[in-house]
């Protein structure tokens, strides 16, 4: 382990260029272990590294001193379970691939686009639906035309890996570019950053965005209350200043987030940082994350409890992404679905 990254890990995060926490992310399961006073032996790896380690040190610094079950850890940290092979757990489990329409650019639903303009993110969630998918390089101009040759698109979806991994530059010429398409009523970026890597949201890309004419719709992705710590709270205030719409989508993980508890504790949370609620993902079956499941039935009773507990605008939607559905689907007691109208 170096001493550039016992300095970063201890250092507070907003004394740091966001570039330099993902120029040093931890890569090694040891280095990570060291840093947060864990025996590495207690977490055997997974044979593949073809889903690498990658934290970086603010959001290392969240994690709690040796607990092996700490919520962040868990959400980070390889094991040899990823290499268990269950049957229904694919590599391609919400059906990007057939949906592909063009290099980083996916059409599943009516009205919406959603774009793969890099495939950086500065973390490496265990449970990450994308883990095996092969990125081809994103080419705007092919997207562009796409979308001008669509009038009934409204609404543009900035995904990944992570958007916000793209410089300012890149980003606004991606932003305003999009911008020039007529019938283009929204854009959405979804993102892990402001919660990893709160820094990222610096004064050049609150312009950015605060000089953009769409509607532009922010959904944040964070798991558990313990991420979100004073920095996470004020960038969430920037960039409301900047009229951007903020949204949190989470993934119900077992031994994570799995308690009505800790649910209620993360809507409480966002709320006060002026962060709605929009959507509790159940595990997209992706082949790795099998360990995660939580069935139907528990996220359910998760559900019910926390509608007792909380006003009806805290609580998040549960829901399922299903490979050629037309519409995210809702689960409901008894193992029945309904569509969802909105993703």
């Amino acid at each position: 382990m170096t001493s550039q990254l016992v300095a970063a890990f201890r250092s507070p995060s907003h004394n740091r260029p966001w570039q330099h926490d993902l120029a040093h992310a931890i890569r090694s399961p040891n280095a990570l272990c060291a840093l947060l006073d864990l025996n590495p032996q207690q977490f055997p790896q997974p044979n593949s590294a073809t889903f690498p380690l990658r934290v970086p040190p603010s959001y290392l610094a969240r994690i709690n001193k040796g607990d092996p079950q700490d919520p962040l850890l868990r959400q980070i940290l390889p094991q040899s379970a990823e290499d268990t092979i269950t049957t229904g757990f694919v590599t391609d489990p919400v059906g990007d691939l057939p949906a592909k329409v063009a290099p980083g650019t996916i059409h599943k639903y009516q009205g919406r686009l959603l774009i793969m303009p890099t495939s950086v993110c500065p973390i490496h969630c265990r449970y990450c639906f994308r883990r095996h998918f092969v990125h081809e390089r994103f080419h705007l101009p092919t997207t562009l035309r796409y979308l001008a040759a669509n009038p009934a698109i409204h609404e543009v979806i900035v995904s990944g890996g992570d958007p916000l991994s793209l410089s300012n530059q890149r980003l606004a010429t991606l932003l305003n570019s999009l911008t020039t398409i007529p019938h283009l009523k929204r854009l959405r970026i979804h993102t892990r950053m402001p919660i990893v890597l709160p820094q990222r949201i610096d004064d050049g890309l609150l312009t950015i965005l605060a000089r953009l004419t769409t509607a532009k719709i922010m959904v944040l992705h964070s798991n558990h209350r313990n991420e979100l710590n004073s920095e996470v709270q004020q960038v969430c205030a920037q960039l409301a200043r900047a009229n951007v719409t903020l949204l949190n989508q989470s993934v119900l993980l077992r031994g994570v987030n799995d308690t009505i508890a800790a649910q209620r504790d993360l809507a409480e949370a966002l709320c006060e940082m002026g962060v709605i609620p929009y959507y509790l993902h159940l595990l997209d079956p992706v082949q790795g994350a099998q360990h995660f499941n939580v069935t139907d039935t528990a996220a359910v009773t998760i559900i019910d409890g926390l509608r007792v507990q909380l006003p009806g605008y805290l609580v998040p939607r549960l829901v399922r992404e299903l490979a050629g559905a037309p519409s995210k689907i809702t689960p409901l007691p008894g193992n029945e679905c309904v569509e969802e109208s909105l993703i």
